[in-house]
């Protein structure tokens, strides 16, 4: 999407890494990242997100280019070593070649870090798709976020289902991804055969028209509505199955300050079922990310437990 706001490193880039840098200080090391169970696997409450691997900034075009400019083979495996070494066990990411590729290769280097697979929705053959990523021995597959969401608009939303029974046919943990709070309402309600949600706090499928009516001007790009969040969060809560909880940060909108930072993790952490795992993707160019997400979090999740 067209965004001429910024050359170079962001004001938003810069204000994180500060921020990060200063929360951390004043934040204990945690012995150990807790974990969850999903199916038979056990997984980090503190999962590391693929968006800035794959480019995806949903901020701007100029961040997009310089996260795939960094993100070099060696400087993604160097930060999935870091994220092993923190105790980060579990990458989620985009199902694509690209991807595919990196991971094998960093596999082949001795890398353990587990994977969490999407479903690459450009490609014409999901079915063979599904079954390709399954070869890998994922953890778990689910279908992408705003595919589910687009067949949802489409009221096609069954074609979501399908998917989740090829995934189910193939031997992996089952997920499905939505920025709707009311897809889960459906998928709850129709007791669909899926083991785990891919949860984002922000509804980022609304139309540009939806987006302009519900902030009262113009949307030059993706909307990220704070009263959102509780919504998406009600649906973590109310249902029985781990979820995956996404986009925290806002892609990076809520890291203006130390403050801010944690109070996003505590919101998550607040609602957050004992089974849940909190997503976050990371761009480690200008400041180390690793162990300041792995720390913010056990402060967050910290908190929530003792409350």
């Amino acid at each position: 999407m067209p965004n001429t706001r910024m050359s170079g490193p962001s004001r938003r880039e810069a204000l994180l890494g500060a921020a990060a840098v200063s929360a951390v200080r004043a934040v204990a090391a945690p012995d150990a990242l807790p974990t969850v169970k999903l199916g038979p696997h056990t997984v980090s409450r503190l999962i590391v997100g693929g968006n800035p691997v794959s480019g995806n900034s949903h901020t701007s075009d100029g961040l997009g280019r310089e996260m795939r400019d960094y993100f070099t083979a060696e400087n993604v495996k160097k930060m999935l070593r870091n994220c092993e070494q923190a105790g980060i066990n579990t990458w989620q990411s985009r199902g694509d070649k690209h991807i595919q590729r990196l991971l094998t290769e960093y596999r082949g280097d001795g890398g353990r870090i587990q994977w969490i697979a999407q479903t690459a929705s450009e490609l014409a053959d999901i079915p063979r798709h599904i079954r390709d990523l399954a070869s890998m021995k994922p953890v778990g597959i689910y279908h992408h976020g705003s595919q589910t969401d687009k067949f949802w608009a489409a009221g096609k939303i069954e074609q979501a289902r399908e998917m989740c029974k090829v995934m189910r046919d193939a031997g992996v943990q089952v997920g499905l991804g939505t920025h709707i709070p009311e897809v889960i309402d459906y998928v709850e309600s129709k007791a669909w055969d899926v083991d785990f949600y891919m949860t984002c706090l922000y509804n980022i499928s609304r139309t540009k028209e939806e987006q302009e009516k519900l902030a009262g001007r113009k949307v030059d790009d993706q909307l990220f509505w704070h009263p959102d969040r509780e919504k998406m969060l009600a649906r973590v809560r109310q249902t029985t199955k781990p979820c995956l909880i996404f986009k925290v940060y806002g892609a990076s909108r809520n890291c203006g300050s130390p403050e801010k930072m944690l109070d996003a993790l505590r919101l998550a952490a607040k609602y957050a079922k004992p089974q849940d795992a909190i997503v976050i993707g990371m761009f480690p160019k200008h400041s180390e990310q690793v162990n300041q997400n792995c720390r913010l979090v056990m402060q967050a999740l910290g908190e929530s437990a003792a409350t």
